[in-house]
């Protein structure tokens, strides 16, 4: 457990900031690479490591930084919406029909996908929860931080390796 610390500290912080209003925007691009970072430093302060840092090691901790900033940020994101009933699809629910009409698919798609999302809305406002929300959340969150994280994982043992040279 303690060789999975680091990632477990970095992608805490980084889950965390998946539902702070301005930061949850930079959280895919920004934040979950330079978690992964984090993530680095601290592991090379704990076990002392003064030479470089191997790029396994860092890919690594990248995704595993990735895969806990996606559960504690999917985990976060849900005990919001459940606690406050609101999240950003009931603040954009009007603009969905502008934004549906834009694709080009059929009208009873369109119809289909104002349902769903319809349907979600509503039930984020009666009950806090929509299981197609949180699944979607959840597996959205794992697919995107994981490619972050491993890309932020990469990157950053190359920059921390540039630095200890």
């Amino acid at each position: 457990m303690k060789k999975y610390l680091p990632a477990l500290v970095a992608g805490f912080a980084a889950g965390v900031m998946h539902v702070v209003p301005l930061a949850k925007s930079l959280t895919c691009c920004l934040i979950v690479p330079l978690a992964a970072f984090f993530a680095i430093v601290l592991d090379s302060k704990a076990n002392k490591i003064t030479s470089d840092f191997e790029l396994k090691r860092g890919a690594t901790l990248g995704l595993l930084t990735g895969l806990f900033a996606a559960f504690f940020g999917s985990f976060f994101d849900i005990l919001v919406t459940f606690i406050t009933h609101h999240n950003d699809i009931i603040t954009t629910i009007n603009e969905l029909p502008k934004v549906i009409d834009s694709v080009p698919v059929s009208e009873e798609l369109k119809d289909e996908i104002f349902k769903i999302m319809t349907n979600i809305a509503t039930s984020i406002e009666k009950k806090g929860f929509s299981e197609i929300y949180a699944m979607s959340i959840f597996f959205n969150n794992i697919v995107v931080n994981t490619i972050f994280g491993l890309i932020g994982g990469l990157v950053g043992t190359k920059i921390f390796n540039t630095k200890n040279s």
